[in-house]
């Protein structure tokens, strides 16, 4: 008969050896330096286009005689291509000469009761056929450098990733620069912070004017104008919108058209 076992029995201790000890450390450093290599999902997306760009532009072969200028190295300077209003017909003429980075507008709506839920990045449409229903997805993209020079593009396809890389590739042709300034008279004390002037900007039923904000004051503006702004350099600026602005398409083109007209004089 097996010996009933006792409770509050003392158990025996059993000591590691040196030995031991020594390679439950090194075991102990090895996972800590894994844990600093290991890298959060953001950062390997991130690190995963990098080198997709790099790959993409190693393999690039220019069509047109401006592409070929630049995979030579005899163009290099992007602002003087702008001014000039060059043609760009190859996205990888921006990615060579300038590091961009994007952000997606919210124009589309998750399905909910009630007419839809909270806003999302992809706007889902169907078309009716004899076959059945067509379903396509579009997005709206940003891009910019943080240091005066913004674009805005449109895509529209069958999935999900491939809009997305059409309203990017189209952000990047329709690139433009833009004029920052000062609130006050600081004018080469720091680098410029917010909108020279006042301007307004106008598309459809929707108006939006940007006036320039003293420093440290942020984004007094709307959450998808916010993407705009900070991609195009603007760190302090207030705004004041009409019209139907939860139409996002018009609200972006608006603010964009309000950005182009800082690089007209002041009246």
């Amino acid at each position: 008969m097996a010996e009933k076992e006792t409770r509050n029995q003392p158990k025996d201790l059993i000591e590691p050896v040196p030995e031991e000890v020594a390679k439950l450390e090194i075991q102990d450093q090895d996972s800590e330096e894994v844990k600093e290599v290991r890298l959060s999902r953001q950062e390997r997306i991130e690190q995963k286009e990098k080198e997709d760009r790099r790959r993409s532009l190693e393999e690039w072969v220019p069509k047109t005689a401006l592409g070929k200028l630049v995979k030579h190295g005899k163009e290099k300077d992007l602002d003087k291509l702008l001014s000039a209003k060059r043609k760009i017909l190859e996205p990888e003429v921006i990615d060579t000469l300038i590091n961009l980075e994007f952000d997606l507008l919210l124009i589309g709506q998750a399905k909910g009761k009630f007419g839809g839920g909270k806003r999302r990045a992809w706007r889902q449409t169907q078309k009716k056929t004899k076959e059945g229903n067509v379903v396509t997805f579009s997005c709206m993209a940003v891009v910019g450098d943080k240091k005066g020079r913004v674009g805005l593009g449109f895509g529209k396809a069958k999935e999900t990733l491939p809009a997305r890389a059409k309203a990017v590739r189209k952000a990047k042709l329709d690139l433009q620069k833009i004029t920052l300034g000062y609130e006050s008279q600081e004018e080469g004390k720091h680098e410029p912070h917010t909108v020279p002037f006042v301007v307004e900007g106008k598309c459809g039923s929707v108006k939006i004017k940007f006036i320039p904000a003293p420093r440290g004051t942020g984004l007094v503006a709307g959450d998808q104008c916010k993407k705009i702004l900070r991609l195009a350099g603007v760190k302090d600026v207030y705004s004041k919108s009409s019209g139907n602005v939860r139409t996002t398409f018009n609200l972006a083109r608006a603010c964009m058209d309000a950005l182009n007209k800082t690089n007209l004089m002041e009246i």
